[in-house]
Order: C-alpha cells, then structure tokens, then sequence
C-alpha cells in the first residue's frame, strides 16, 4: 500500500476543477466548519496538495476521505495520457506512468491522480450550472480510465438550467458507476447519509466498513438529539423558574417615578437573564452538532422578547386558543384530583371537574393576552428594614412556555439546516417560521401543559421529566424531517 491508503480503510479522493465545491463537500459532509482545519476559499488553487481526512468514531478511523487538487490542465493532461497508451485504449496502467513520469509537467494533475493508482475510489464534483466544455469532457475520460469506483456529485453553485443539468447527467452517466445531487451549501443529515449509502453501491471491497460508518453516524445523530432535549428541558425548567426581585423601601413605594424606575430596571434585569438562558442552551445545541462559526446572538432588549412584546408572535407561535383552552382542562383536572384523591375519593370526583373548567377558561381568557411581568412585593427577611421587595416572574400568558418551546424548536431546526460547508456568519433564523407545538398530539400537550405549570409554580415536576424528555426527543427528530421553511 502507498502513502494515502491502508489495506483495512477505505478511502475516496475528491476531485474535480478548482473551486467546484471540493472542499465544500468534505466540510458538510464531515461536519468541518473551521477554516484552520478545512479552509474553503474562492481564491483559485487553495488547496494544492492532497489533505487526507479521517472518519473517526470512538478514536477508530473507519473511512479516509482525501482533499485533492483541482485540475488544471486536463486537455493536456489527457492528451499525453493517451500518446503513452500508444495508439491503444488508456487504462490504469497508462494513468500510473503518467504519475510515474509528468509530475513536473502537469503537477496538479499528478498528484489528485496519485491516490486514484494506489486503489482510492472516486468522488468528482462538478458545477452542473457550468456548460460541459471539452475540458470537463477530458477530465471525465482521465477519471473512467482509472478504473477506480466512481460517483460524480452535481453541485450546483446556482440555478442550473435543466437542458443543462440533464447533458451533464447523461455524460456523466457513461463514465461513472453513480450520479447523485449533492449541494454542499445545503445539505442536510439525510443527504449525507445517501451519499455514504451511494459510496455502499460503488464500493464492494469496504462495504463493512462503510456500513459501520453509516451505523455510527446513526447512532450519533440519535444521540445528539438526545444531548439537544437535555439542554432545552434545562433551559425551560430554568426560563419559567426565573425570578428576578429588587428590594423596596418605604420611601419607594410612596413616588411613582420611583417606582416606575425600579419596575423598567427589574424587567431589564428579568429579559437580560432570560437572554442568558437562552444563548447558553442556544451554545449547547451548536457544540452538540459540531458547529463553530455560528453565534448565539439572543438580544435582551429585544427579549421582549423572541419579541416577546409583539402580538405577532402569540399569533403565530405556540398554542392555538383552542388548543391553551384543552390543555389548560387537562391540567386543571390534574390539580383538582388532588383535592378528590385527599379525601379518599368521597367528593365523587367533583374537584376534577371543577378544577378542569377553571384550568381551561383560564387559559382561554389569557391565552391571546400580551404578556406582562408579574410584579409583587414579597418578603426577603432581613434584606431591608421594612422586608419587601419588588418581584419579575415569567410573564402571565400561558402561552409563553409554548412560545419558547416553538422558538427552541425551530431553532433547532436552524442548526440542522446549516450545512458545515457554509462559512458566513448569517444568524439562526427563526422569526418566520410557523408554529412546531401546534402540531404536537394532545396527549404530548397536556404532558407538556402539566410539566409547565409545575415549572411556573417553582416546583418542576421530577416525576414527569423522563416522559417529557421522551417527547421532547420525539419532537426534535419530527422537526429533523421537516424542511425548515
């Protein structure tokens, strides 16, 4: 075996013209988003040696991927290609020579081919908006002479006219064992998992191995979405806890400027912690999906929200009218079977029903209310002469865990979206998306609902967290079919 392989790993060179996504594919494809270690440039020749890329899971490599030159001279190159075939059909032999003996003619080529003779398979990216000139037509003939497996992957750099699209597909056909789509700019986990399924095709030798690979990255998406529900059931059990207070004196409460200071002061202080929680689980979800060059960038003043302050966002997220009315049953029967069940049952169940009917219009009446803080003077012992102080809690509407669960959710969403092989900075989007919660089951809701209203009381619910975590998880690989738009 040469320098790139090894007799137990596959491995696949990604070839192709300069700055037709090469390593924009590696990136997304083996979640790279850091330039120090895959650097992705529209400066022509970046990359100009070959960088082998490992597939590690648990500190085993199982897969090499290779970042490759592009061509750049591939008329000639084929050319003298088939003046050492000597009037005969080139093949892997006269590849080999031509390693063997141009590689100071043709340096570039030489050295993307070079892994192709020590038995790597073939992965070549082409801009199907480019029209096929005789320059890709020679590269397509170099690359079948190989005799390596092959996949040609179409990554579309725009909106490539489909006349165009369909001759690049129909002359890729003849020389390679597979043709598949694959924007690097766009692609999701699914994407990547066909493509290793599309290498399973080509590649009969490693087909062990690249099972594992798929298994493993399986196994790790799965794991990932239960690392992401681990980091929202924090952050909403820590959200509808929060409580920010100020202490008051008497001479206070006796001047409304003051007081109305010490209000705008405390909803700050609330909105600015809110802001907190939410970019520390917002910085969770991005480690848990390998992703560096996106920024939780939540603003306070804006925290009124995930603008919570417009009427808008209670339209659109969280749970409809009807919905906050059922839920809202659902959990006033939970508290009023409290009541039954404490006098062993001889109320005959009256406090279920009661408790269902206030829980519901209650969340009925408030549930398109905009949302206000809770301010209330509480007790803080020894703080102050006189021991009062002025609290911000969550604010009334009880669609506002609803609210933040969506805006978690479509966030979430967002990570998922972003393909690796991107390198601006633009934010997670999230304010145009539609509602994720009112499509849940009624009965993932009232588990939800209930959860909740424990949480808003300061007493989350330890019992009903392993179903809650359950769900959650549920929702996140829903959402993870789902096109975020």
């Amino acid at each position: 075996m040469g320098t790139w392989l090894s007799a137990d790993i596959p491995a696949f060179a990604v070839v192709g013209r300069v700055n037709a996504g090469k390593t924009a594919t590696l990136a997304t494809l083996l979640e790279i988003d850091d330039d120090e270690l895959l650097r992705i440039s529209a400066t022509p020749g970046e990359t100009t040696e070959v960088l082998p890329l490992p597939v590690r899971y648990d500190d085993e490599e199982l897969m090499r991927f290779l970042d490759t030159p592009g061509f750049q001279q591939p008329i000639e190159a084929m050319k003298e290609i088939q003046r050492l075939a000597a009037g005969g059909v080139p093949g892997p032999a006269e590849i080999a020579r031509f390693v063997k003996e141009c590689r100071e003619r043709f340096p570039d080529e030489v050295r993307l081919l070079e892994p192709l003779t020590e038995g790597a398979g073939v992965i070549y990216v082409v801009d199907p908006g480019k029209p096929l000139r005789d320059s890709f037509l020679a590269e397509i003939e170099i690359l079948r002479w190989t005799g390596r497996p092959r996949l040609a992957l179409l990554n579309p750099q725009g909106e490539p006219a489909p006349e165009q699209e369909r001759e690049w597909r129909e002359r890729l056909g003849t020389a390679f064992n597979l043709v598949r789509t694959f924007d690097a700019h766009e692609a999701r986990y699914d994407e990547r998992r066909r493509l290793l399924e599309a290498l399973l095709q080509i590649e009969e030798h490693h087909r062990e191995h690249i099972k594992k690979v798929i298994s493993a990255m399986e196994n790790e998406m799965s794991d990932r979405l239960e690392e992401a529900a681990e980091a929202m059931l924090d952050f909403f059990e820590k959200a509808l806890t929060l409580r920010v207070s100020e202490p008051l004196e008497t001479r206070d409460r006796g001047i409304p400027a003051r007081m109305e200071k010490k209000r705008a002061d405390l909803e700050a202080r609330y909105f600015k912690k809110l802001a907190d929680l939410e970019n520390d689980c917002l910085k969770r979800l991005l480690k848990a999906y390998r992703h560096h060059l996106l920024k939780p960038e939540i603003d306070p003043a804006g925290h009124s929200g995930l603008n919570l302050a417009v009427a808008e966002t209670w339209r659109k997220w969280g749970l409809s009218r009807g919905q906050l009315t059922a839920a809202g049953v659902a959990t006033g029967g939970a508290a009023g079977a409290v009541i039954d069940f404490g006098v062993g049952g001889h109320s005959f169940f009256v406090g279920a029903a009661i408790g269902a009917v206030v829980g519901g219009a209650a969340a009925f009446f408030k549930g398109g209310a905009l949302p206000e803080l809770r301010f209330k003077g509480v007790s803080l012992g020894k703080v102050q002469s006189d021991g009062q102080a002025l609290e911000a809690g969550p604010p009334q509407n009880p669609n506002f865990p609803w609210v933040l669960l969506d805006s978690m959710l479509i966030r979430h969403a967002g990570i998922l979206d972003r393909a690796h092989g991107r390198r601006d900075k633009a934010p997670i989007e999230s304010g145009e998306q539609e509602s994720r919660v009112r499509a849940f089951p009624a009965a993932r809701r009232s588990l939800f609902q209930k959860w909740f209203t424990s949480c808003l009381k300061g007493s989350p619910d330890r019992g009903k967290e392993p179903e809650v975590f359950a769900e959650l998880v549920a929702a996140l690989d829903e959402g993870a079919a789902l096109p975020n738009e």
